[in-house]
């Protein structure tokens, strides 16, 4: 197969990058560390120079694991684990994270290999029944002309005498080896034989070959994108699919259940525990109010009814708030006009006449009914019912030293500050407020700063 020159990728600039493995962040889930980086700078550390054994993790894999050590240590010997299907990213969810990308094998691999013929980087394809992977290296290259497979070989009698499938491998000269065996043969495979193969990159990439090959049909891309995969595969395949997508999600998702109570501390699960059960009850008590609210925004000023603001959360991890729309809609634009009428001394901003806040606005943040919908933030984990107010970015890159301790602590709707005056607290006062409830928190220190948000609330207190 002739390689044939190609600047195209995606429409993206094509200036390689140089970095590796290390550069990208990882989360624990289920045990093991999985990169948290988006599909583009993942591709760049995988082809980036150097050796490197790239693995996935699903549903699916993480319940072979539980049972087979060989493959569990195989993945722990990877260089990279791939976060791969919506069941890892709830995993993930389950303890207090959020991953940046579902780097799902069917997209992620033909993306880097389109990254690969870019680079002039060949490939070898190793696994599959008699005649998968010819078939599935012709469907590449009708997809990306140019793309330098340099050989192919079967996993049944072609991966027989391994010897003879390495020396076959090394003497095509590849730069990248792809193996769809299955797991959790393939991971085992490239484990055990690491030190024996030529080509530094190396992934094992499951049911991929028969994807390409036509031997399995492939969802919809619009299917795919609704994260809704599994219903559709299990239409089709209902047999099959009931016992890998129902009773095997299911198992995973006990496992990661279990994985995430010990991996939480006794006081931040009573406080998990605490903001699902008022939260859940709340949305549920509160819905009627809910829409009065969004009822009213809608005609008092054009816009929508909710506003959408990124903030950092613990960690220092960015993630969108949800509030009710105070504000007319370029509140953003004026924002920086306005910072020198700040009343509050400090980083944080506010102002007790501020232009930018509509009629029903002032209502709601005197009532703080603003702040209802973060409920739906306190549901999915980003925030606790109690704890420091979220921080803007700008803010944040703006903090002392000492600041940065309240971003150890998840944040809250309500917190120390918010019941001891609100705005009329000075920012070094809400800081010092905000450190000593990181240090002092408990489950009835939560309760009474809730019971005693409601006669701040009542009060009206320092709230604009």
């Amino acid at each position: 197969m002739k390689h044939a020159a190609d600047t195209e990728f995606s429409g993206q600039n094509t200036q390689h990058i140089q970095r590796s493995d290390a550069d990208l962040p990882r989360r624990e889930v289920i045990g093991l560390p999985l990169v948290d980086a988006t599909a583009r700078a993942t591709i760049e550390s995988v082809l980036a120079p150097g050796r490197r054994t790239v693995a996935f993790l699903n549903a699916h894999c993480a319940n072979v694991m539980a049972r087979d050590p060989s493959y569990a240590d195989a993945l722990r010997r990877a260089d990279m684990i791939l976060p791969d299907g919506i069941g890892v990213e709830l995993a993930a969810r389950m303890t207090g994270q959020r991953l940046a990308a579902n780097l799902n094998g069917t997209d992620f691999v033909p993306a880097l290999l389109r990254e690969a013929r870019q680079r002039g980087l060949s490939v070898f394809l190793f696994g599959g029944t008699p005649g998968t992977a010819d078939r599935a290296a012709d469907r590449l290259c009708r997809d990306m002309p140019g793309l330098r497979v340099v050989g192919t070989r079967d996993g049944y009698a072609g991966a027989a005498d391994e010897a003879a499938a390495i020396d076959a491998i090394n003497a095509s000269g590849a730069d990248i080896l792809i193996v769809a065996m299955g797991v959790p043969l393939q991971d085992v495979w490239l484990a055990r034989n690491a030190e024996r193969l030529a080509p530094r990159v190396r992934l094992g990439v499951g049911a991929l070959f028969d994807f390409l090959a036509g031997n399995v049909r492939r969802a919809p891309h619009a299917v795919r994108k609704a994260r809704c995969e599994w219903v559709w595969r299990l239409a089709i395949e209902p047999r099959r699919m009931a016992r890998r997508y129902l009773v095997g999600n299911a198992t995973f998702m006990a496992r990661a259940a279990l994985h995430a109570l010990r991996s939480v501390d006794p006081i931040g699960l009573r406080k998990r525990l605490l903001d699902l059960t008022l939260a859940g009850l709340a949305a549920v008590a509160l819905s009627p109010l809910l829409l009065l609210v969004i009822l009213a925004i809608r005609l008092d000023s054009p816009g929508p009814a909710f506003y959408r603001q990124t903030r950092v959360g613990k960690d220092g991890t960015p993630f969108p708030v949800l509030k009710f729309r105070s504000m007319y809609t370029d509140a953003e634009e004026r924002r920086a006009a306005l910072l020198a009428q700040s009343d509050r001394a400090g980083i944080c901003f506010k102002s007790r006449n501020d232009p930018r806040v509509t009629r029903i606005g002032r209502f709601l943040r005197r009532s703080s009914l603003d702040e209802l919908p973060q409920i739906f933030n306190v549901l999915r984990g980003e925030m606790s019912l109690v704890g420091p107010r979220p921080a803007l970015p700008q803010e944040v890159a703006a903090y002392p030293a000492q600041a940065l301790g309240r971003l150890r602590v998840k944040p809250g709707i309500t917190g120390l500050w918010q019941v001891s005056g609100r705005a009329d607290i000075s920012f070094d006062k809400m800081i010092d407020m905000d450190l000593a409830y990181g240090a002092s928190r408990s489950t009835l220190l939560d309760l009474m700063i809730i019971f005693l948000t409601f006669r701040t609330v009542l009060s009206g207190r320092g709230a604009y």
